[in-house]
């Protein structure tokens, strides 16, 4: 079983930082892009950001230059580095991952629980 574990969501005010973390566990021989989607209710879940396993990156227009993706492979972690927040980044987001399990022949598409943030005065 494979299992993406994110943390770092709360309530903070505009202009405010958040780092958001997301560990990946269980029988994973290959771990390949992971990612952060965000989702406002009523709204279809977006693309923040993503990164290959070599560090390559894409970001969203609407927060580039303000939010920063990371990993570091030996720990199985991506971070999202969340800078100069404005109350419409309000939203829950969700970690992704595209892992290659321990006796699969397939890739997997993996998501996290989902962390809220929320930015508020």
């Amino acid at each position: 079983q494979v299992q993406l574990v994110e943390s770092g969501g709360g309530l903070v005010q505009p202009g405010g930082s958040l780092r958001l973390s997301c560990v990946a566990s269980g029988s994973i021989v290959r771990l390949n892009r992971m990612g952060w989607y965000r989702q406002a209710p009523g709204k279809q879940r977006e693309l923040v950001a993503t990164i290959t396993s070599g560090g390559s990156t894409n970001t969203a227009s609407s927060v580039k230059g303000r939010f920063t993706i990371s990993r570091d492979n030996a720990k199985n972690t991506v971070y999202l580095q969340m800078n100069s927040l404005k109350p419409e980044d309000t939203a829950v987001y969700y970690c992704n991952a595209n892992i290659l399990a321990v006796g699969s022949y397939t890739y997997l598409e993996v998501w996290g629980q989902g962390t809220l943030v929320t930015v508020s005065s």
